[in-house]
């Protein structure tokens, strides 16, 4: 989801918007809540910002809650109001164990554990889901290391797993149905209630190129198997929004139809960076600007010169998220059509932005207007490992999209 590396042209403060404290959360760039985060955590210059001092943190909000997992304890908030919901600390797993991913749906939440595979070598991966409202454990499934829960609510949970993808019943742990995809882990996205996963030869690292689709239905499993009519697709899968399948290569951006496979457009030296489902449009990066494209046609619809180096991310209704990054952060909101920072925030010193390349979650997820950060109210010394500071107070900032 990152935009390249952007200085905005003509990035200027705006007005400093106020923590919402109304039973509305306020405009776009309203600091919603700040919660207090435990454990050891440090804040860094460049763009880390404010992380754990060992492993990574994953967060993600969803309907009702807000959720950020690190080591093997997940905390839960309130979305709307971050008032502390409940902890839950994930045990029986090997040593070694840790968080990979939090997704955040209605009613549940899913969590990622990745861990040491037995006697095999290399690593394992259960997707555990917890209610919500009180953080109980319901369930846990194997899962791919890169796969995880797809879909869920408090019925159902669809996971990717190494070589099928299978739809839980939550109440008795059982498939309610499962799809087979191959002895090696493929790639794979989801759009507009499917799920698209690649049949190549190699799996998705391997060399060998992408020669069909598999088009699973997340509500009951249904396939259809979808083949371009040149024989493979051009590139590696990148993004499947609106209707369309986006594979990148060397050379460019191609897009094919979700439906037939038929190729749609192709753009040259184009690299896919964020969708935005409000609008809708596609937002790629070609040499030194940026491009808002119809993700149908390819047709251009916005571009915006952007010529230097500050954190842009992940656009939402034509405006992207801007970091600044250091002990006075801000976060601001730019609009590409007008080429104007629109909001900012309350100084929100060493952020720190979470990514899940899934798509699915992380720090400002396509289909959520919310965005959550980390960020350091206050320092000690130098941290042991020599890279940053101590934080003292670290907390998990709401901001409203």
């Amino acid at each position: 989801m990152l935009i390249g590396a952007a200085l905005i042209p003509g990035y200027t403060t705006g007005s400093a918007s106020r923590q919402c404290l109304g039973p509305r959360c306020g405009p776009a760039g309203t600091v919603r809540w700040r919660r207090p985060l435990s454990g050891s955590w440090i804040a860094a210059g460049g763009v880390v910002g404010t992380v754990p001092v060992s492993g990574q943190a994953f967060v993600a909000a969803g309907p009702q809650v807000a959720a950020i997992g690190y080591g093997l304890t997940v905390r839960g908030f309130d979305v709307r109001t971050g008032h502390p919901l409940w902890t839950a600390a994930l045990a029986g797993f090997p040593a070694g164990a840790s968080i990979v991913s939090v997704r955040s749906w209605d009613q549940v939440v899913t969590v990622g554990i990745g861990f040491p595979a037995a006697g095999a070598g290399g690593t394992a991966r259960d997707e555990v889901v917890l209610a919500a409202p009180s953080g109980q454990r319901i369930r846990a499934y194997p899962a791919a290391s890169y796969g995880g829960a797809v879909a869920a609510d408090a019925r159902r949970t669809v996971v990717v797993g190494s070589t099928s993808v299978t739809g839980y019943d939550n109440r008795s742990g059982r498939p309610a149905w499962s799809r087979a995809t191959g002895r090696l882990p493929q790639a794979w996205r989801t759009d507009g209630g499917y799920l698209y996963v690649t049949v190549a030869a190699g799996g998705y690292l391997g060399p060998a190129p992408v020669t069909a689709v598999r088009r699973i239905s997340l509500a009951t499993g249904g396939e259809r198997l979808i083949r371009p009519p040149g024989g493979s697709f051009a590139g590696s899968l990148s993004a499947a929004f609106d209707g369309v399948l986006l594979f990148s290569g060397p050379a460019g951006l191609s897009a094919y139809s979700e439906a037939t496979g038929g190729r749609l457009w192709y753009r040259a030296g184009a690299v896919p960076e964020s969708e935005d489902p409000a609008r809708p449009a596609l937002y790629v990066t070609r040499g030194g600007g940026m491009a808002g494209l119809n993700p149908r046609t390819g047709a251009l619809i916005t571009r915006a010169s952007i010529p230097g180096s500050s954190g842009v991310y992940g656009v939402r209704n034509g405006v992207a998220l801007g970091l600044d990054q250091g002990a006075f952060g801000d976060a601001w909101g730019y609009n590409i059509g007008q080429r104007r920072v629109v909001w900012t925030t309350p100084s929100l010193p060493w952020p720190h932005y979470f990514v899940d390349l899934s798509g699915i979650g992380g720090s400002a997820a396509p289909g959520n207007g919310t965005i959550l950060l980390a960020a350091c109210a206050g320092l000690g010394g130098p941290a042991a490992a020599g890279s940053g500071q101590v934080c003292l107070k670290p907390e998990l900032v709401a901001i409203n999209r």
